[in-house]
């Protein structure tokens, strides 16, 4: 599979009227010059020796170079793209004079991403600054699904990039936007959890170029951090690029909970490494440094689900149901473990598609228990949180219910209602009556309501795929 790339529509208001008068005039003029041109001509050849074939000649002239200007003009108004790849970024025509004509930029160069805002309405400028020149893009031109690509695209690949705190907030703004995340119901939920739990603690991630072990790891980036974890991509020994995920005990813990909390990160650690799954990124190594804990998984080459649907659209039923046995299996791994493992984060964010068409558990679901139980944390993103995982008592089917909302995505291309049943046929009505069952099941309110284990579901979805296997080749309907 192809590495992300983007091809994002650019147009600003000066470009737009310009484009706009050069559609009127370029077509008018292309029917004009050539009569008006074969006059000229036609004059100096049957008067060779006037005294005008000279104003003649520089008139013909002058018309050609005025229609040759407004093809060039046409043609760089009507470049509205920027084409975003892991090699950079290409911006279009009309903005070279300010990339000191160079139309190419790659990643290497991108030393900051800031945002400019005259007010907290305005959508704003976004400022990349290159090793020789900057150059602003105004993201009203962009639509809003397409700016968070483009900010991903920064936050992914600007590997010698510093983000300004205001985009990395606006970003953050701008995905909970998208995905009809409530600020107020759900994240008030969330929060009053967390208090449950400890008290407010001052966590500060670790920057780039930070090193851990003696040297042997060296922060690269960061990929994401909030309450009392973090997670960066690194370089191991020098030559393996890894995940490390990083959390920190509250100091405000009293001295029993330190202890037990401690005791239980040691042998989940121990017992993580031992995993064994072709699906699940593996946990390398476990260490504590600085009083903070960290894991060091597997770096997976390839595309998580959200950006391959966002990049691809909505995904075929047979394709999703292809996908979600691979799925099913890794929780029915995990949940076979002793005691089970509750995966708590089930997202299209944490599944890779790799380059052999297997999907793979990124973000490994143990390490987000025993961190959530061990911090107090919260893990999960609400759009997926089962109602009793939101509460804070969260079991194996729980990782179902986030699974249903995972097919939902697949199929519709955006994120399901919080806390409420799935019917993807409600959205799209040529899904199936029996996958849409599926969902409906997994995503019941009640736990005891929804199917009881991943190896039920697995058969559910055999017996999907055999029948629209069958229907395809000609089989009756079930």
């Amino acid at each position: 599979m192809a590495e992300l790339e983007l091809s994002l529509q650019y147009k600003t208001l000066p470009t737009r009227v310009g484009f706009g008068v050069m559609c009127v005039l370029v077509p008018v003029w292309s029917l004009m010059a050539p009569i008006l041109l074969g006059l000229f001509i036609g004059y100096i050849y049957t008067n060779p020796g006037s005294a005008n074939s000279l104003a003649t000649a520089v008139i013909c002239v002058t018309l050609l170079s005025v229609y040759l200007i407004g093809l060039m003009l046409t043609a760089v108004t009507e470049d509205d793209r920027l084409y975003v790849s892991k090699d950079g970024i290409s911006f279009p025509l009309f903005m070279l004079p300010r990339l000191a004509f160079r139309r190419n930029r790659s990643w290497n160069e991108l030393r900051a991403a800031d945002l400019i805002q005259s007010s907290p309405e305005d959508s704003g400028k976004l400022l990349l600054t290159f090793d020789q020149s900057s150059v602003d893009l105004n993201l009203s031109g962009i639509e809003p699904s397409e700016r968070e690509q483009l900010m991903l695209a920064v936050e992914l690949w600007g590997t010698n990039c510093q983000r300004a705190p205001a985009l990395v907030d606006y970003q953050m703004k701008l995905q909970n936007d998208i995905r009809g995340i409530s600020q107020l119901s759900h994240t008030q939920m969330w929060e009053e959890e967390l208090s449950r739990r400890f008290n407010a603690t001052s966590f500060v991630p670790l920057e780039p170029d930070a090193v851990l072990q003696n040297g042997k790891v060296k922060i690269t980036k960061q990929l994401a951090f909030g309450g009392l974890s973090a997670i960066y991509q690194a370089q191991w020994k020098k030559l393996d690029t890894v995940v490390v995920k990083e959390a920190v005990i509250p100091q405000n813990a009293d001295e029993d909970s330190r202890m037990r909390a401690e005791e239980r990160i040691q042998r989940e650690a121990q017992f993580l490494m031992k995993l064994e799954h072709d699906n699940i990124a593996k946990v390398l190594d476990h260490f504590v440094e600085d009083g903070r804990h960290y894991l060091l998984l597997e770096y997976v080459h390839g595309q998580d689900l959200r950006q391959y649907v966002k990049q691809n659209g909505p995904q075929s039923e047979e394709k999703v149901i292809e996908w979600s046995k691979q799925i099913a299996d890794i929780l029915e791994y995990l949940h076979s473990q002793e005691p089970p493992i509750i995966h708590r984060d089930l997202t299209p964010d944490n599944l890779v598609l790799r380059n052999d068409g297997a999907v793979t558990l990124i973000d490994f679901g143990a390490a987000n228990e025993f961190i959530g139980q061990a911090t107090g944390t919260l893990v999960g993103k609400q759009a997926y949180m089962a109602p009793e995982q939101l509460r804070g008592k969260a079991t194996t089917q729980s990782d179902l219910y986030s699974f249903g909302c995972t097919i939902f995505y697949l199929l519709i291309g955006r994120d399901p209602t919080p806390l409420s049943p799935s019917k993807p046929k409600s959205a799209l009505p040529a899904v199936s009556d029996e996958l849409d069952a599926i969902v409906l099941n997994l995503t019941e309110f009640e736990p005891e309501d929804r199917i009881l284990t991943a190896r039920e579901l697995g058969e559910k979805l055999d017996g999907r795929s055999a029948a629209a296997e069958s229907l395809v080749t000609g089989g009756s309907h079930d």
